[in-house]
């Protein structure tokens, strides 16, 4: 079973075999200001675009998550007014789609310590976040104020806390008990991260989680990335034979063991 993409697209894309979770670094909204002669500003609004973009094409197609690096730990070092203008436009989006996430049955989450994002950005948050906790078809996760360092960081003190508190035993802990302590405990490792702009990093983003996954870079700057361009990122990883380890003979989909 295949879908035809229309357009320029001569590929296919294998329904019955799509990333469940693709985490995207959107990166290259400042270049693509500059390219065209405005303000770093109009960069992250027409960004926002993208954003909306990509989220419609994934639940069209049947992407379970979605990962999306909005703002990194990193990003506080930014110069104040750019800060205030991504908050700003963090919860213009909120509230703008906010109905939409309603009506396509999209969850959000956050994965991040948002208590350092402004009072009425977090508030807004949590209130979206709450009003489309049980939608069901499709996890929109925003990674805001994130670091991965930070969040393995994170995990260690608070399995040491349980440590001293009886909760844990040294001899437990492995894989999937570390796992638990991370911020993204509850949904599957990524299967594809994309990365725009042309460059070749992966950022402080969940470290842990790509151990496996899938990676796609490309040239197309953030705010021009659009439906076709996420197509060619998934028909790049329906080409790729995907091992975790293991010899081209000893992989078998339905045997390999991965965290779903």
């Amino acid at each position: 079973m295949f879908l035809n993409i229309p357009g320029n697209l001569m590929t296919k894309i294998e329904p019955d075999n799509l990333p469940r979770h693709i985490a995207i670094i959107m990166d290259g909204n400042g270049r693509w200001a500059k390219r065209h002669a405005m303000g770093r500003i109009r960069g992250h609004k027409k960004g926002a675009q993208a954003v909306r973009a990509t989220v419609t094409a994934c639940r069209e197609l049947g992407i379970e998550y979605l990962t999306l690096y909005a703002f990194s730990t990193e990003n506080w070092g930014r110069p104040d007014d750019e800060i205030k203008a991504l908050m700003s436009l963090l919860r213009e989006y909120l509230e703008k789609e906010e109905k939409a996430l309603q009506k396509r049955e999209i969850k959000l989450t956050t994965i991040g310590d948002i208590d350092k994002l402004y009072p009425a950005v977090k508030t807004k948050l949590k209130e979206v976040m709450r009003e489309t906790q049980n939608n069901r078809k499709m996890v929109l996760n925003l990674a805001l104020s994130y670091g991965s360092r930070d969040e393995i960081i994170a995990g260690i003190k608070k399995m040491m806390e349980d440590n001293l508190k009886g909760k844990l035993e040294i001899s437990e802990v492995n894989v999937d008990v570390v796992e638990r302590y991370l911020f993204t405990h509850d949904m599957p490792d990524p299967d594809l991260l994309i990365r725009t702009s042309g460059e070749y990093r992966i950022s402080n983003f969940l470290l842990w989680q790509l151990a496996y996954t899938e990676l796609y870079f490309t040239d197309v700057l953030w705010p021009d990335f659009k439906k076709e361009d996420l197509l060619k990122a998934i028909h790049a990883y329906q080409q790729r034979e995907r091992r975790f380890g293991l010899t081209g003979e000893q992989t078998d989909k339905n045997k390999v063991s991965v965290k779903k």
